[in-house]
Order: structure tokens, then sequence, then C-alpha cells
């Protein structure tokens, strides 16, 4: 039977969209380009070969004549440049109505009934913060009153903060159910809650990626809903049963790094995840299969942090893992690599960047060659329908 791969790297765009200063960013975002060119090039052998470098001149990345797969470039038609919109547009559903932000904090109604329903007794912040800055700013006002630290972004997100040596991650797990209820409740239009724990490190406040959940709105219908009710499995490696609040998701697995979600994609591959201890229902799923993973470490950790350096070390650790995928891909595999938004470290700001995606296509008997420019971040879902249905 078919089986479909979607491997995303958070944030990996490749150009600005004409749109873009309608979302406060410049037409010089380019995180690939920016980052190939801050890095003096980036070593990428593999996804070269699949024709990566044919798609744009980004330094470093050389054309190939021969390309294994076949590649483009992706504009969004949804309203946003968060992971949300991208991931559910890659899944086949448009957001024709962007989420709401919140550049001047949440509402005090929404805020009094948050404290009221979690009874955490008062809250830090309300603001637009980097999280890093935040925690560092609050820690100590957040020992002395054990006060959750609530924050948003330029994106649609609504994010509680604590250290969990002083507040349980379960009770900030509860918290974020709360806050996800009460927004849905009053038509707030938030794309996610997200729990931020932290924990003091050489006296440092540092943040616990593995122990993050999203709690996102939930998508109406998308291919995953469509591989599960024929009987499909559909595995999410990372944070992804959190972006589709495990609508159309049978398995999932949560990764605290690139690394591993790597290596739990090759094991999803190779046949050697034990699906029974990630499954959601005690119920037999079988063909066909779709293995959707977010990379989430090139959008938190170097992203938002304007880090390019290290961007392009997980690029080019990403790539590395990349071989070892591809040759385990047989016949019956479909490969797509791509992006969801971009964050551009090397421009002002630290939010996510309303830029194009590529598109990277790639099965043993499948012809590499020019996709071109695709209207839509949605011809990935189109691509696995026409190889599984």
């Amino acid at each position: 039977m078919k089986r479909a791969i979607i491997i995303v790297i958070d944030s990996m765009g490749i150009g600005a969209m004409s749109d873009c200063r309608e979302f406060n960013d410049v037409p010089e975002c380019n995180t690939l380009k920016n980052v190939c060119e801050y890095n003096n090039g980036l070593n990428l052998p593999n996804m070269v070969r699949m024709g990566l470098g044919n798609i744009q001149d980004f330094k470093g990345l050389a054309k190939t004549a021969s390309p294994t797969a076949r590649y483009g470039t992706m504009y969004e038609k949804s309203k946003g440049k968060d992971t949300t919109t991208g991931h559910w547009e890659i899944a086949g559903l448009i957001s024709e109505k962007p989420f709401a932000t919140f550049c001047d904090g949440f509402p005090k109604e929404l805020i009094e009934e948050f404290i009221k329903e979690t009874n955490c007794k008062g809250i830090l912040g309300n603001i637009p913060a980097s999280g890093t800055v935040i925690i560092e700013e609050l820690n100590d006002k957040h020992h002395e009153t054990k006060f959750p630290i609530i924050y948003t972004s330029a994106d649609s997100v609504f994010q509680i903060a604590v250290d969990t040596d002083i507040i349980p991650l379960n009770t900030l797990y509860g918290w974020c159910e709360i806050a996800r209820g009460i927004l849905d409740k009053g038509g707030y239009n938030v794309s996610r809650v997200i729990a931020r724990p932290y924990k003091l490190i050489d006296g440092k406040p540092t943040r616990i990626s593995k122990d993050r959940r999203d709690y996102s709105m939930a998508p109406s219908h998308t291919i995953l809903d469509d591989i599960k009710n024929i009987g499909g499995k559909v595995i999410g490696i990372g944070k992804i049963e959190d972006i589709f609040a495990k609508k159309g998701i049978t398995h999932a697995i949560h990764t605290g790094s690139n690394k591993e979600g790597l290596k739990l994609t090759i094991k999803a591959v190779k046949n050697e995840l034990e699906l029974d201890k990630i499954a959601y229902e005690n119920k037999e799923y079988g063909e066909p299969t779709l293995i959707f993973t977010n990379l989430v470490d090139t959008d938190m950790l170097y992203g938002h942090r304007n880090d390019a350096k290290g961007y392009g070390k997980a690029l080019e650790e990403i790539d590395k893992y990349l071989g070892i995928i591809i040759n385990e891909i047989t016949d019956e595999d479909l490969l797509i690599i791509t992006a969801d938004h971009g964050c551009d470290p090397t421009v002002e700001g630290t939010d996510h960047t309303r830029e194009a995606v590529p598109v990277l296509v790639y099965n043993k008997k499948i012809t590499g060659g020019d996709l071109g420019n695709l209207t839509g971040f949605d011809n990935v879902a189109k691509f696995i329908k026409d190889w599984i249905f």
C-alpha cells in the first residue's frame, strides 16, 4: 500500500511574499537565502541532489542538471504567517480569516476570567514579548508570587510560562486547557495556547523544549481525516498532534529536539516504531500511512533568537539524516520536504516572516524536475491525494 512522509522544516522560508508588508515584514526577508549568505554557504548535499539549489541562487547550494526530486516554490493562500495556518494549509485547509493577534496584550475581561477559572490568584506580563527575555525579566516576581507569566507575540498565541520547580508541569498543562476553553467559548479566534515550562539551570531561566505543549484550535477537515477515515494510520512526530488538536491523527509522539524527531522518522519509515505505545485508541489501523514530522528547532531555537549560525548548523544536521531517510524510502513511498512559514534570523525583529516555502517531492520512480511556482501550500495535500487515493 502507498505511504506518504511529510517533513516540515519549521520556518525555512525562501522569500518574502508580495503582501509581506501587511504582516509587518520587509521584502528582504528570505530565511534560507540569508542564512546561506551569513554562513558563507551551507553543506546540504542531499537536498541539493533533490534540487533545492535549483529553486533560487542560494550561496553554497549548487544547481544540478539531474535532480532526484521534483522541486518548486509554494505561495501561501491563507492569511497568516504562523505555524498553525501553515500546517493546516499543507494538509489542505485554507484559512480565509486570519487568527487574532493582541499587540497591546489580552483584554482585561479575558485575563480576569483566566485568573478566576484557574484560581492562580494573579498573572505577570500580559504583553507581547520574546519568551527568553520575559522569563528572565519576570523570573524573580514569578518565584515571589507564584503567578504564571502570560505573553503573546506577533503571532496568534496565548503563552503561559512557569518554572516547573515552582508550579508543577501538570498544573501548567491544566491552566493551558482552561485558557483554550475560555478562548474558544469567548470567540477570541486565538490560534494556539502554548505551555512554556522552564527551570533555573546554572541560575539562568531555561525553557524545557521537550515539555512544551501547544493547544490549538481544531481544524475542520484535512487530508489527515481522509486517511484516518478509510482506516489508515496518521503518525504525528514532534508537535504535529498539538497543531491539529489531535484531529485526524491515530498515533503521535512528542520530541525534544530535531535529532530526536529525525531518528523517530527513520524508525517510522523502517516500521520500527512501537505503535501500540503511541496510539490514541485501542484500535487497529492499517494502510495507507501518513508520517507527518515537524522539525521545530530551526524556528524555536534559531529563527526567533536571530541565530543565523545555529540555524545553518541545524539545516546541515537535518540534511545528514535526510540521507538516511532517502535510503530507506521504497517504491511505494512519497517523501515531501517543505516548510510552514519563514523566520529570518538576519532581519530586524524575532517574529515569523511572511514567506513562500520550498517543496521537494521524491519517489524512486518519479523523474525529478521543476514544478515552478505553485499557488497554495495545499499542493502538498494534492500530491498526497494523487499518490494515495
